[in-house]
């Protein structure tokens, strides 16, 4: 399935903006005048869903200029919402606190956007019903815990005609920026990429408690679709709510496979299971093991990715390998390295582009050990040219917020985020069939 590329960058403007690197301004070559909004043209936002992934938002946005909170909403009253009220009130935000989100739009009407970070299963009501109420909007990921949630959202944005940011933030990041438009894209430096490798390895977790004095009404969570508190919260273990660890965590990954390879995958195959946890309290899979096969112009690429939550080992990354080089890109900066394969074309050239870095390591000319004729040499890694050091979902909170002024345009779009769901709801289906799961061009369209 053919996919435009919006980010593409000119090679002049890329160097020109990348020499600021050595003096300390350097942030991303994709992203014009990052961090800075015209002054004056504020944006009245709301958040939905004050938990852990809305506080990280809301830490993100109070570094963006001109974003002011106007209100914040969540059933847990005593703690979240309490909690989410008083920091934005300590930051100068005059806002309101509420509940129902129906009762936030009808009152509040100067917001511009909406911040949804509710348990997946809410996700779709709250996006359309913000969109209806003329709002934009920005939903994490995944956009709902089924596709039929999904499609509602994307027929929804078409209908409204608002913008709507699907949190996939790796699709603003500078490091992944740089790489698919100039690692992949004009340098080639990887080849003919043949295989994918990509994992989210957690340590074993206890569930999530609460304090005992600061629980929700039972009749209000049962309203809002939990059946107690440890439902609410732990609700991506459980099937009616959440998708389990291939969707929380491996969605973010698994996103980017389609990015870079510019096309969605043909099948998948998958073996998991709840190996570890209870399985009265943890529905969903705890380890999964998934491979995808996608055809690109350049020919097949096999790509695994697994999610385990009972060791961290080597925590979270994506590998990208090609005939002529490898990458090795996560979220977390001290890990992104590109290694040329032996035999492949020099790469001195793109150095001086500032494509890549000059080796930081050196691979060793003489070893005491004999090596075994199969055996080679680690190649030495290449760093990329890209200073970055804000929190991780400011570039993409920032591309959302630019969008809706008419400065920017949409990183992860909902057709762009719908495409991402597909591929990863399909896991689990997946790991109940036993069986390959093929995909037609028509599972990814709405």
């Amino acid at each position: 399935m053919e996919k435009k590329n919006n980010n593409s960058i000119d090679r002049r403007e890329f160097l020109k903006v990348s020499a600021a690197a050595g003096t300390g301004l350097f942030l991303s070559p994709l992203i014009k005048d990052y961090g800075k909004s015209p002054v004056g043209n504020d944006l009245n936002v709301a958040l939905i869903g004050t938990g852990a992934q809305g506080q990280v938002l809301m830490n993100a946005c109070l570094k963006i200029p001109n974003i002011k909170f106007k209100a914040v909403c969540d059933i847990w009253t005593d703690y979240n919402q309490k909690r989410a009220y008083r920091l934005l009130r300590k930051y100068g935000h005059e806002l309101n606190a509420y509940v129902d989100h129906r009762e936030m739009l009808a009152k509040e009407k100067d917001l511009d956007a909406v911040i949804v970070a509710t348990p997946d299963f809410w996700h779709a009501r709250h996006a359309i019903d913000c969109m209806e109420a003329d709002l934009h909007v920005y939903c994490e990921k995944e956009m709902s815990n089924t596709l039929e949630g999904a499609k509602r959202i994307v027929k929804a944005a078409k209908r409204t005609g608002k913008l709507v940011q699907i949190g996939h933030q790796r699709r603003s990041n500078p490091n992944y920026l740089h790489c698919i438009n100039n690692i992949l894209g004009d340098s080639n430096l990887l080849g003919r990429i043949t295989t994918i490798n990509g994992q989210w390895n957690r340590s074993v977790q206890p569930d999530n408690g609460w304090p005992k004095n600061k629980e929700i009404p039972k009749h209000v969570l049962r309203k809002f679709g939990f059946e107690n508190m440890h439902q609410h919260r732990n609700w991506r273990w459980y099937k009616n709510l959440g998708g389990g660890p291939i969707v929380d965590l491996g969605s973010h990954q698994i996103d980017i496979y389609n990015w870079f390879l510019n096309a969605t995958p043909k099948s998948v195959m998958a073996s998991g299971g709840t190996d570890y946890y209870d399985r009265s309290t943890h529905e969903w899979y705890d380890t999964v093991l998934a491979t995808y096969k996608y055809q690109t112009d350049n020919g097949i690429v096999r790509a695994f990715y697994q999610t385990i939550t009972t060791n961290s080992n080597q925590g979270y990354y994506e590998s990208f390998l090609g005939d002529q080089g490898s990458l090795v890109i996560s979220e977390s900066a001290g890990r992104v390295g590109v290694y040329k394969e032996p035999g492949s074309p020099n790469w001195e050239k793109w150095i001086e582009k500032g494509i890549i870095e000059s080796p930081t390591e050196t691979a060793p000319t003489k070893t005491s050990a004999v090596l075994d004729v199969r055996e080679t040499v680690a190649p030495p890694k290449h760093s990329l040219p890209v200073q970055f050091n804000d929190p991780y979902h400011k570039p993409h909170l920032e591309n959302f917020f630019n969008s809706i002024r008419g400065e920017d345009t949409l990183n992860c779009p909902v057709e762009i985020g719908y495409e991402s769901a597909v591929t990863v709801l399909k896991v689990n289906e997946a790991v109940k069939a036993k069986r390959e799961i093929k995909f037609k061009p028509s599972d990814f369209e709405i």
